[in-house]
């Protein structure tokens, strides 16, 4: 087996220490082994890690596997994502140093810090994973569509602008009144969409669409429970529009794990989403604006390394 460790840089900006601590116990762990076969990339800039890696790949003997590291945040497990998917022999392990790690919360909280053991993750299996296509890109928990995109993409924004430390006191703050504001903005929480998934017909008036291949985002368990990602489905929750009070409580309400009164949902292979505006859509950390998307489950497109043998639950298990 080959291993391929891709570094964030980014992620390590304040605590350059922290990724010399990882190069150091990369370096140690290969040391012990008879035929040490692993390189060390950096990621420069975004989309570089998906160069990066196909070059690793063909590098590689015809038989090996090739096991992918994304050592850093969302951002170059998004990238990595989509460097490694559809490639035969080729796996893929999140090494989590960013603010969130929503795909990993499956395996349970407690068990986030394991996935940092670099020897640990070296010697573990993998798990057939479905992603989401969207094109010829790939996201692997989930897409949103409406308010709590526009919500985490403005956050987002006051964040690029202010200093760790002045953020975390604000960031609080800032959500409220950007949650209570948007909750009145009819042109987001009341939107018309043209939705097709699987082929019926659910165009309506929608203030959030969800489309999830995880059960997790923002570090809470949504609506979407039981979602799992190896059961060849992904779930859609559409909330239906309403006047702004009741529209903070759908939305409170599901961002806790619990589906409103006004939720449609359903299980799916395909969904199609256009609105004559533009949209802003998030595909797990990434925001994109368009007035059409279509997504498409692909079953066990990935191989996702997990460690001690934990295993996806089933659907009726975190229903």
């Amino acid at each position: 087996m080959k291993h391929v460790f891709v570094f964030d840089p980014k992620a390590f900006r304040s605590q350059q220490w922290k990724m010399d601590n990882i190069l150091d116990n990369i370096g140690q762990f290969f040391r012990t082994q008879d035929k040490p076969n692993f390189s060390i990339q950096f990621s420069r800039y975004r989309r570089n890690a998906i160069g990066l890696i196909q070059s690793e790949i063909e590098k590689a003997e015809a038989d090996d596997t090739v096991r992918v590291y994304a050592i850093g945040g969302e951002e170059i497990f998004f990238d990595c994502l989509n460097g490694v998917a559809h490639f035969p022999n080729v796996q893929l392990a999140a090494v989590p140093y960013g603010e969130s790690s929503d795909f990993l919360n499956i395996f349970g909280k407690e068990n986030l810090e394991t996935f940092r053991d670099i020897p640990l993750l070296v010697e573990s299996n993998a798990l057939p994973t479905d992603v989401i296509g969207w094109g010829v890109n790939y996201a692997l928990n989930s897409c949103y569509i409406g308010m709590n995109s526009i919500l985490s993409k403005n956050l987002k924004n006051i964040k690029a602008n202010l200093n760790k430390g002045i953020f975390i006191l604000f960031s609080k703050l800032s959500s409220f009144i950007n949650y209570v504001i948007t909750s009145f903005d009819k042109k987001i929480v009341a939107r018309k969409y043209t939705i097709e998934i699987d082929d019926v017909d659910y165009s309506g008036h929608y203030s959030l669409i969800h489309i999830a291949n995880g059960p997790y985002y923002a570090g809470k368990k949504t609506g979407a429970s039981n979602a799992t990602p190896d059961d060849g489905l992904f779930n859609v929750a559409l909330i239906k529009s309403s006047y702004a009070l009741r529209t903070m409580l759908s939305l409170g309400l599901y961002s806790r794990g619990i589906r409103p009164g006004n939720c449609i949902y359903l299980q799916a292979k395909k969904i199609t989403v256009q609105s004559e505006n533009q949209m802003w859509i998030q595909l797990d950390n990434e925001y994109i604006q368009d007035t059409k998307i279509s997504l498409n489950l692909i079953h066990h497109a990935v191989q996702m390394v997990t460690v001690n043998n934990l295993t996806y639950p089933s659907a009726s298990g975190v229903a």
